[in-house]
């Protein structure tokens, strides 16, 4: 019913925002991946999902599409609800599920929170064809990719640098060099780090 809102950023939690639009404001919840992009700009549009039970109506928002779309994909999995979605894409971003799901890493998703081995299991087994074929992907070339920035990672982690940090900046160097080998993921990082 709401797609998305513009207006005027008046109140900014990790957890959510209140947005006036028109002079009405709207309490939308939001994940840290969305709080990390707010910025300082006044004027905000968020892309949202308007969850309705019989009891509430809840809003969530996202600065970017695609990770509305990823939170509406984990809410069609079986025991992932609304609080579990927005936990996993505050833990890890839109495009880390994504790989996660689409090579099969069961560790990487249970990772989060409250996500247990058979959740993570049901994640991958009910949105891995969807993920594949929404975001036309291979599974060869997300396993390689995957592969090379666990490499990457772990080779970090004995050079002594702390996981969290080391995974953040090697996310971004796969994001923006996909198929980069698990040598030029290290100088890269390292350049960085």
């Amino acid at each position: 019913m709401i797609t998305h809102l513009s207006g005027r950023l008046i109140e900014k939690n990790p957890t959510h925002v209140v947005l006036d639009c028109n002079g009405v404001g709207y309490f939308i919840n939001i994940s840290l991946h969305t709080f990390g992009q707010l910025g300082d700009s006044e004027a905000l549009k968020l892309h949202t999902h308007l969850q309705v039970k019989e009891d509430s109506h809840t809003l969530f928002g996202f600065m970017e599409v695609m990770e509305r779309e990823m939170f509406r994909l984990l809410l069609s999995v079986s025991g992932i609800g609304a609080s579990t979605a927005r936990t996993m894409l505050s833990s890890l971003d839109p495009n880390q599920i994504k790989q996660a799901i689409a090579s099969n890493d069961v560790a990487t998703i249970q990772s989060i929170k409250g996500i247990g081995a058979k959740t993570a299991q049901r994640v991958i087994l009910d949105l891995k064809d969807e993920i594949l074929k929404v975001y036309d992907m291979s599974s060869e070339s997300a396993v390689q990719s995957n592969t090379s920035k666990e490499e990457a990672l772990s080779a970090l982690e004995t050079l002594g640098f702390a996981r969290k940090q080391a995974e953040k900046v090697c996310t971004a160097i796969v994001k923006e060099k996909p198929d980069a080998s698990v040598e030029t993921i290290i100088k890269e990082a390292l350049k960085k780090l």
